[in-house]
């Protein structure tokens, strides 16, 4: 096996799903500039850690968000440029099912981004539905790591059980599961407070991360529930959500304003402070600043306290991913 450079993550990263994703997030590739200036902000910030998919790209874009983040990565030359990290999710497409279609699947990744991938992850588990399907991909994200063309492997929507069978599995060729990724915020407490992820984590020697710690922007404080709202699916979430979380908006823009920061900055700064490593999505400037501003202070225990109880009284929660295990 060869050696690696360790992975190194930082305390927050950089979601890219709405880079190339039209149907969602209205994407054309006349943001290209401003995303290349987001991704420039974020790196000379210290926001070196940047997670896309192979399945991120609405389409005809399909493998956009990839294809963008190698260019900035070529291009950018300034502070923290040693330090970029990408990872990248390989889809459990129904097509993919042997260890050598992971292989080729991150292979295809690397060309698009015109250099190896740091950090590796199986996008979903299919156990809910095809549990056949799932031993060849894991075998492929091992084979990743053995052959040196990853420095980390990590999964993503797992639940505890399915982690803790992969970590013995990886643990008997002697690969060690960098990180899990999995949908967390003050609207989707589920994988902690009831799955326990972060505990097994902590056991197992895994980083969290937190995907989605905005929760589709509703955490931002920039809509209520008399919209105007955004187009689309997240326009029909935000009409269902926004009623039931006034007291959970109401305690993070009080908490906020004692702060002087920003609804989005307490949010994500909430994931840091629970031991995990968010990645807000930016598609501006603007955006991305507002998560920078998440970096460099804490919550103390009283504030973390109020958000706690705030988030276990909201009515609805977000909605789960239907890809997430047990």
């Amino acid at each position: 096996m060869q050696t690696l450079e360790k992975l190194s993550l930082p305390s927050m990263g950089c979601g890219t799903w709405a880079w190339g994703n039209q149907l969602l997030w209205g994407y054309n590739e006349s943001m290209d500039d401003q995303l290349q200036a987001v991704f420039n902000l974020c790196v000379s910030n210290g926001v070196t850690l940047f997670d896309t998919g192979d399945s991120y790209g609405t389409g005809k874009l399909n493998g956009r968000s990839e294809l963008l983040l190698g260019r900035f990565d070529r291009e950018y030359v300034g502070t923290g440029q040693k330090n970029i990290c990408i990872a990248t999710k390989l889809a459990a497409y129904p097509w993919r099912w042997t260890r050598q279609s992971m292989v080729q699947a991150c292979k295809a990744s690397a060309q698009r981004l015109g250099r190896n991938v740091d950090l590796v992850q199986m996008h979903w588990s299919t156990a809910n539905y095809a549990p056949w399907q799932e031993r060849g991909l894991l075998d492929g994200l091992a084979d990743l790591y053995e052959q040196g063309l990853v420095k980390g492997v990590g999964l993503s929507n797992y639940g505890p059980k399915r982690l803790k069978h992969v970590h013995h599995k990886f643990a008997e060729r002697g690969v060690p599961i960098a990180t899990l990724q999995v949908q967390y915020s003050l609207l989707s407490t589920y994988p902690v407070t009831q799955l326990h992820l972060k505990d097994v984590c902590d056991q197992l020697g895994i980083q969290l991360i937190a995907y989605s710690p905005l929760a589709l922007g509703l955490l931002t404080g920039k809509f209520s529930e008399k919209g105007p709202f955004p187009k689309g699916i997240r326009g029909l979430l935000f009409r269902q959500l926004l009623p039931g979380m006034r007291s959970l908006l109401a305690c993070l823009r009080e908490v906020a304003q004692s702060r002087n920061k920003s609804m989005s900055q307490v949010a994500i700064n909430w994931c840091i402070c629970k031991g995990t490593i968010p990645i807000p999505g930016a598609k501006t400037i603007n955006q991305a600043r507002d998560n920078i501003g998440a970096l460099g202070w804490y919550l103390n225990s009283s504030e973390i306290a109020e958000l706690d109880q705030a988030a276990a009284s909201t009515d609805k929660k977000m909605v789960q991913n239907i890809f997430q295990t047990k």
